[in-house]
């Protein structure tokens, strides 16, 4: 194993959820460029080890166990751990109740960049979390004089795609979000009839789901048989190359939107009242977000009006030959 006894010790925290840790991904990358000789360890969970180690910004992932409140052997077990890391700054890039009472555990505090109370470089300011989890991120580095901070595009996340019978080009639909949520979704059936435009228009729709995400995919699937149906078949490395090569995205509020937007896709996000673009809306450097009251009164014409395509990746390398 290497030898990083002489190296500064920095511990980055990021535990959920997935929309907020691909937004951490950006900050996560500067704190790397700016301890380019530390060793630098992320405490996360286990959804997000993948990224963790793949991203290439961290020499250790530990996975948090997250004890519960009356699990003393647990969180004797994580305090050890924390404190025999020996981090001599910690950034915090979760910032809730959980990591605040992290900060409590160490017995020789750390510099701590962060909300909690008692943090060296503590971020106050009502603005941290006015907007997107990324600006909070972008006004707290500042504190330890970090800056420069960008979306990460996500290039290091490759997935295979050779299994898919893609058309070039095509336009991925995220029909789907979390079943607890059904105010967030454009109704299925409006799905399928923008796919059977898309169609029209020598596109192919590619639809992208999770098992629960099942019922809306099939009803597209079903109105619009040219649509190649990729419903719980695909890894977050798949959906990241998938939008990089993509003419456009059209999905809801849900979290493999943030991952498509990362890469800069062009995205249309649809929102319903219930939810606040300005906090939850994707980042991106081609988002674009349609916001209605209720989601059922949002017409294909009107959404086609707001949606930019571009030239697949694919397709400009074959106009260049």
């Amino acid at each position: 194993m290497p030898d990083h006894t002489n190296k500064q010790k920095i511990l980055v925290i990021k535990l959920s959820a997935l929309g907020d840790f691909i937004q951490a991904l950006g900050p996560m990358a500067a704190i790397r460029e700016h301890h380019k000789d530390a060793h630098i360890t992320i405490l996360t969970t286990r959804a997000f080890e993948g990224f963790a180690r793949k991203c290439g910004y961290f020499d250790e992932v530990w996975l948090d166990t997250r004890p519960k409140l009356l699990n003393f052997k647990g969180w004797a077990t994580l305090r050890k751990r924390l404190n025999d890391g020996k981090f001599t700054r910690v950034y915090d890039l979760q910032n809730n109740d959980r990591t605040n009472f992290y900060f409590k555990l160490f017995k020789n505090k750390p510099e701590w960049i962060g909300a909690a109370p008692g943090a060296s470089h503590r971020n106050t300011s009502p603005k941290r979390t006015a907007g997107h989890a990324f600006d909070g991120h972008v006004q707290t580095l500042a504190l330890a004089e970090i800056s420069d901070i960008k979306i990460d595009r996500l290039d290091w996340m490759n997935g295979d795609l050779s299994n898919f019978t893609l058309k070039d080009p095509y336009v991925l639909l995220v029909p789907g979000c979390a079943p607890q949520h059904p105010q967030k979704r454009w109704p299925a059936e409006n799905y399928a009839r923008l796919a059977q435009q898309l169609v029209k228009m020598n596109y192919q729709p590619v639809l992208i789901g999770t098992e629960s995400d099942a019922a809306a995919t099939t009803t597209i699937a079903n109105t619009c048989p040219e649509a190649l149906n990729l419903t719980n078949q695909t890894t977050l490395e798949q959906i990241a190359t998938l939008g990089r090569n993509a003419a456009a995205t059209i999905g809801n509020d849900t979290g493999p939107m943030h991952l498509i937007a990362a890469t800069a896709c062009p995205c249309l996000v649809l929102f319903s009242v219930t939810s606040n673009p300005t906090r939850h809306a994707p980042k991106g450097e081609n988002v674009k977000v349609l916001q209605k009251n209720n989601l059922q009164d949002l017409d294909i014409e009107t959404l086609l009006q707001h949606l930019t395509m571009r030239e697949s990746p694919k397709s400009a390398a074959k106009s260049s030959h």
